[in-house]
């Protein structure tokens, strides 16, 4: 299956919290979407490992994504380096994607870091004809293939955006894509450790960065992203 876009996200979570409005919106225009999680995050303090699974996977119905593959890399110890590297090569070769969506280049959680490097590095290596891949019990050799273009959307930290994508309308789908995730976000009967993520306060803050990065550009809702080079429009009319 070849997608249009392909969301990479060091957790399951990463990608509604920082881009499920642009998903759900890219979804709705007809294009093919997927999410991979690098891990299961199961060193998170509430909930399990399978808990997540299923969570991911019900927020992946909610925002109507082609495909969501689990990595199963270690939560808090995977590195950037050349084994991790050609596993997600062979998932950039898989679904060959255009654009390439990934954690935050820099944030509280060491992982978010890290898995954006690790998915950056890997989209420029996946091109390399030189860089043989096969994906697991198939006999062929994956072709090259590189993404035209990588964004990083932006997670705890208030990282400036070098654009922002109009998610007006898809506000209340990223939202019950984001509470899909019950064992992590809040809940006032839950029995669980209280984490930086699990106040209102935070849930609340995710909409509150959407509507005020909104208000920057005169739309109701809106979701950051920086950039790894200049992104280019034919004319001025591409603006909103």
């Amino acid at each position: 299956m070849k997608l249009d876009i392909l969301v990479f996200g060091a957790h399951p979570d990463d990608a509604e919290l920082g881009a499920g409005g642009t998903i759900a919106k890219e979804v709705a225009r007809g294009k093919k979407v997927g999410i991979i999680d690098l891990t299961r995050g199961e060193l998170g303090t509430r909930g399990t490992a399978e808990i997540r699974d299923a969570e991911a996977a019900k927020a992946a119905k909610i925002l109507g994504v082609a495909v969501r593959e689990n990595m199963e890399f270690a939560d808090g110890f995977f590195i950037n380096d050349k084994w991790h590297q050609l596993e997600v090569i062979k998932m950039i070769r898989k679904y060959k994607p255009e654009v390439v969506l990934c954690n935050a280049v820099e944030d509280r959680h060491i992982d978010h870091g890290k898995g954006s490097q690790l998915v950056s590095d890997a989209c420029f290596l996946s091109g390399l004809i030189k860089i043989d891949t096969q994906l697991d019990g198939d006999d062929e050799w994956q072709e090259p293939w590189r993404p035209k273009r990588v964004y990083h959307f932006i997670q705890w930290k208030n990282l400036e955006p070098d654009f922002v994508v109009d998610v007006s309308g898809f506000i209340e789908k990223k939202k019950d894509a984001i509470l899909a995730y019950e064992s992590q976000f809040y809940d006032p009967d839950s029995q669980e450790p209280e984490t930086p993520i699990s106040s209102k306060n935070f849930t609340d803050s995710v909409i509150y960065r959407a509507r005020d990065l909104g208000r920057l550009v005169g739309v109701e809702h809106a979701e950051g992203f920086n950039v790894e080079r200049y992104v280019a429009v034919d004319n001025l009319d591409d603006l909103i």
